[in-house]
């Protein structure tokens, strides 16, 4: 399944996040949280939602091919696995963000569910507002910088 389309939602007292009503079968069987592990200093950070199979096929593509017992290897695959939880939807449909996945997306009350194709992604709301602005404001260029030649 491809995750599309932008939604805007609150965490309540709790933590909580309800899931978009159009994905919420496809998390039957389980949600991964984990980090977004692709930022740099000035991109604002994120959760990315998957589920279970979708993360398993990611982190094995990731590490595939890497010697095991690499320093560099057994740290990304620390910081993978490490910086992801199993959870599970509520009877409401609601997934509780941990607190370390809070502190590391600096998220409070306003957050966005965008969606970022195998996964979706958990964004503070203001921070992904000035992200996407900035995106679109580059996006010929994002685009022309791959090249699409076959």
């Amino acid at each position: 399944m491809n995750f599309r389309g932008t939604f805007e939602h609150s965490l309540d007292a709790k933590h909580r996040l309800t899931v978009p009503s159009k994905f919420r079968s496809a998390f039957a069987d389980g949600v991964v949280l984990a980090i977004v592990p692709g930022t740099t200093a000035d991109t604002p950070r994120s959760i990315a939602m998957w589920t279970p199979t979708a993360y398993e096929a990611y982190t094995s593509v990731v590490l595939e091919g890497l010697n095991p017992m690499s320093p560099r290897a057994r740290e990304l695959k620390r910081l993978l696995f490490a910086n992801s939880q199993d959870v599970e939807l509520d009877s409401a449909n609601r997934v509780m963000i941990p607190p370390q996945l809070m502190a590391f997306a600096g998220l409070d009350k306003e957050a966005v569910i965008a969606g970022a194709g195998e996964c979706l992604e958990i964004w503070d709301r203001t921070a992904y507002t000035t992200y996407n602005e900035g995106a679109l404001a580059r996006f010929s260029d994002i685009a022309a910088s791959f090249d699409h030649t076959p």
